[in-house]
């Protein structure tokens, strides 16, 4: 099981009210919320092995120099609160060293690596897992590792833990019309202003779902927009991709996520050791963690049941 993390904590702090601290005023819903969540879906997925992917850069340069506008309103001075921003609300940022803290008294390794996003983990270890593979993620751009062949499924949390999807490569074809191995050619077409990714100018995602069916990937529509009245494309979609020829150029790249990252070999197995739950304890008790710290414990405990004496 991979966790999109940030993007868990972010909907935890959204979610749960601020009230919830400790003695000391810390705001501590986002670690509580994250808790829970982790808990609840190792109890319910039932994974061996969990990895917390972690964002050492969630706008890496390289990407902002192939599209400039590339999540550029996640980084404005002034934004309305929401869980797609950002930029890390103080609340939420005095939380992080602390979720940081009780994911490795967990025992659940951090990986992330300089210059990528966790999308770009989650993208290396699914592909080069030996495992079936769980990603946790409310982003949608991360579809494009699915595989149903590898056993590389997405638990997707955007309605909430109370309504859990799971996306295989079935549900792809039949949400959208174009498998994983499409999506991120589908998205690049299709835009996302959430990542300030424009699309082509007048292909919405039935348009650009067609596309790819009638010519299978990206090169192929750049190819039909290029040739002659033989090929069976509307004068009016082939000036709509020429017009957006320089974003194609680009998008792709920006779009697909990163699957050959060198990343360190981490024992990624859920042990909960009696260091670890010792050291879950004292957090509970230094941060007001409740019964979360129990939960987490229960779950983990469940997980790698210790042998019999």
């Amino acid at each position: 099981m991979l966790l999109d993390t940030a993007a868990m904590y972010f909907r935890a702090f959204y979610g749960l009210p601020d009230t919830l601290r400790a003695t000391d005023g810390t705001p501590v819903n986002a670690v509580r919320g994250l808790l829970d969540m982790i808990a609840r879906l190792v109890t319910e997925f039932e994974p061996t092995h969990l990895i917390a992917c972690w964002d050492d850069d969630w706008r890496p340069q390289w990407r902002v120099d192939l599209i400039p506008s590339y999540k550029t309103h996640r980084v404005a001075e002034a934004v309305e609160a929401g869980p797609d921003v950002e930029v890390v609300p103080d609340p939420l940022a005095v939380q992080v060293p602390i979720i940081r803290e009780t994911l490795t008294a967990l025992g659940v390794p951090i990986v992330g690596k300089a210059g990528y996003e966790a999308d770009d983990i989650i993208g290396t270890l699914s592909t080069t897992s030996e495992l079936p593979v769980d990603v946790v993620t409310s982003d949608r751009d991360l579809f494009q590792v699915v595989d149903d062949e590898r056993g590389v499924r997405i638990i997707n949390t955007a309605r909430g833990m109370s309504k859990l999807e799971l996306v295989t490569d079935e549900v792809l074809r039949a949400k959208y019309g174009v498998s994983a191995a499409q999506y991120a050619d589908f998205a690049a077409m299709r835009g996302d202003p959430s990542d300030g990714l424009p699309g082509v100018a007048g292909v919405g995602e039935k348009t650009a779902a067609l596309l790819l069916a009638e010519f299978g990937d990206l090169d192929g529509i750049l190819a039909a927009a290029a040739a002659g009245p033989t090929v069976k494309l509307s004068a009016g979609v082939k000036a709509k991709i020429r017009a957006a020829a320089d974003y194609l150029a680009v998008a792709p790249a920006v779009v697909q996520v990163v699957r050959d990252l060198d990343l360190p070999p981490v024992d990624a197995r859920i042990e909960l050791t009696e260091k670890g739950r010792e050291e879950l304890v004292r957090l509970g008790s230094q941060w007001g963690l409740g019964e979360s710290v129990s939960r987490g414990i229960a779950a983990f405990a469940a997980a790698n049941p210790a042998p019999p004496a």
